[in-house]
């Protein structure tokens, strides 16, 4: 069949072929003209009875007697040609093929569509290279991440090796039942607060990148770019590589291998690397098992700790050792530092925003329900730890789970226990490798980073060089052993950005208040930024941030400017960025 028959024998008006799409049409016809510079074709699309005019042009953009509509806007079209008698080639600069004057077609308006478009007026198709555009769209996140998976997330997030080391450091800081209790009390409150402000964050802006996406819109894309620069320099790549050198030693000891703790450390990075790659959903079901294993693990620490103690301290006298001073603050304040760094981690949660279904209403969600089962998960632990040492005891113990299962299970107890540490570790080391990544992605995809970052893997529709680079920079800490000096400089540099993501609460709801104000509202503006119990909640975690931030400056001078040193180093690189896309 000729070409020209193709379109000639095509069905008449009303019948169609609705399998058929354009693309197809084209690629047949092609294939008998292929010296054809151009060709008409007739569209009606499956919403209306008449509908769509369209043009197929292979080689170049014309103009067409008639008008119609870039076939590409129609997903399916049913054809019919207007005449079933052979079509007379037109003149130059016409459609090769054309009908009939006696029966020239022109577009009818339903009652959802605008009026009568005048068939005569010619119409431009858009350039071939917009046109191939349009056929392969790029590949967009996929959003497979529902409630469960987005809580399992920001359990996984908070849970890594400090709550089974922490309790001890605590005790060191405030040596009485009450005031460790209290204090882990007081870190809860306060992740609980920062649960309250992401989390109305998250609704109003579910967007990828979390925390990144609400400084770039609430202050500027140069405070947005330094918290990603923090963030792979300082704060999740270091953590990241101290937590694998956890793994790798506790992984060694349980397995009894020849092997030294980098190269463990080197591999398991790999490997969460590799899972990464292979797409979300793969991510989020390796994470979330970690996530249910190590819950269960520390579970059966709980139930032994209240079971199987013979001789239990009393967890609840004295309350102070001394009179109150302006000593016992500082000595909280620092207790402090441990307690809210083991309760750190939820907002990486927030980075996944945009491949989480329905976001809005998930995110939230998942992370209360998170922070509430951490608080509780956390008070249990040192409840028992205090329940099965004491106050003083717990203080001498630099490994207070071990020596907890050890002291009610015996060897086979500190066994199983050290089997917990390894999960958990590896638990946080999943979860830092599915959500960090996005950040980054967030970042390309503004101009602000390498491009291939901000490219998605066709097939599994995930960051890949993103997660590569991830992988990568936690792999070169881990080797180089500076993990634990880069530590040292994460504390004040993450809360500062703590605080400053509660800031951005203040900054919505002014704006929300001014777009929303008589006498001329705007309807486009999003939705109101809610907060429970704002503004004291609020201004509670933007406190309780900066204090930390004071206190480790005092504290850790040195590591503290080192960490700001790193930050303000961001600024020119920045500009660098910025320079660099607007040249191109």
């Amino acid at each position: 069949m000729s070409g020209l028959n193709v379109l000639s024998t095509l069905p008449g008006r009303g019948s169609g072929i609705s399998a058929w799409t354009t693309q197809a049409v084209a690629r047949q016809v092609n294939h008998e003209w292929t010296r054809c510079a151009r060709i008409g074709v007739i569209i009606v699309s499956d919403s209306a009875f008449i509908g769509r005019f369209a043009a197929v042009a292979f080689e170049s953009p014309l103009v067409l007697p008639t008008t119609v509509i870039h076939p590409l806007t129609a997903h399916k079209c049913n054809l019919f040609c207007s005449s079933r008698r052979p079509l007379k080639p037109g003149r130059p600069g016409q459609s090769r093929f054309r009908s009939p004057p006696s029966r020239s077609l022109r577009y009818k308006a339903s009652a959802n569509q605008s009026s009568a478009l005048d068939a005569n007026e010619p119409t431009k198709l858009p350039p071939p290279q917009d046109r191939a555009g349009a056929r392969a769209d790029p590949p967009q996140l996929a959003r497979r991440v529902g409630l469960f998976d987005a809580t399992m997330l920001v359990i996984g997030g908070i849970v890594g090796a400090g709550i089974f080391i922490n309790p001890y450091v605590v005790a060191n800081a405030v040596h009485t039942p009450v005031l460790i209790l209290g204090a882990w009390v007081l870190g809860g409150l306060i992740a609980l607060a920062g649960a309250f402000v992401y989390a109305g964050l998250s609704a109003r802006r579910p967007e990828v990148g979390g925390q990144y996406a609400f400084f770039r819109e609430a202050f500027h894309p140069a405070v947005a770019f330094l918290y990603g620069w923090a963030l792979l320099l300082v704060i999740q790549t270091g953590g990241m590589a101290a937590v694998a050198v956890t793994f790798a030693k506790y992984f060694v000891r349980l397995t009894h291998l020849p092997l030294a703790d980098w190269l463990v450390a080197s591999v398991a990075l790999g490997v969460l690397t590799v899972i990464n790659c292979l797409g979300v959903r793969a991510g989020t079901t390796v994470q979330s098992t970690l996530t249910v294993l190590k819950i269960l693990a520390i579970g059966g620490m709980i139930v032994c700790g209240l079971v199987l103690i013979e001789e239990p301290h009393s967890a609840v006298a004295p309350i102070l050792e001394g009179p109150a001073s302006f000593g016992l603050l500082t000595e909280i304040g620092a207790a402090m530092v441990p307690v809210l760094f083991a309760y750190g981690g939820w907002q990486t949660a927030c980075f996944l925003a945009g491949e989480v279904r329905e976001p809005a209403k998930n995110l939230p969600r998942g992370l209360l329900f998170g922070v509430l089962g951490v608080i509780a998960l956390y008070l249990a632990v040192n409840f028992v730890c205090v329940r099965g040492f004491g106050a003083a005891g717990l203080a001498r113990t630099a490994t207070p789970a071990s020596d907890l299962m050890r002291l009610v299970l015996g060897e086979r107890g500190a066994a199983l226990i050290a089997i917990g540490i390894v999960i958990s570790t590896l638990g946080f080391l999943s979860q830092g490798m599915l959500t960090a990544p996005r950040v980054y992605f967030a970042m390309a995809e503004d101009g602000l980073f390498f491009r291939s970052i901000g490219r998605l893997h066709p097939r599994t529709r995930v960051p890949v060089a993103a997660i590569a680079l991830q992988g990568v920079a936690a792999i070169i800490i881990a080797i180089s052993g500076r993990y634990e000096q880069i530590l040292n400089y994460v504390v004040s540099v993450d809360f500062i950005f703590y605080g400053l993501t509660a800031v951005c609460v203040f900054v919505f709801r002014s704006r929300e208040r001014s777009r929303t104000a008589p006498p001329n509202p705007d309807p486009a503006a999003p939705p109101p930024c809610r907060v429970a119990g704002h503004p004291w909640t609020t201004l509670f975690f933007i406190g309780a941030c900066w204090l930390v931030v004071l206190n480790t400056v005092c504290k850790y001078p040195a590591n503290s400017l080192i960490g700001v040193a790193i930050l303000l180093a961001g600024i020119p690189v920045y500009f660098c960025w910025r320079r660099r896309e607007l040249s191109k």
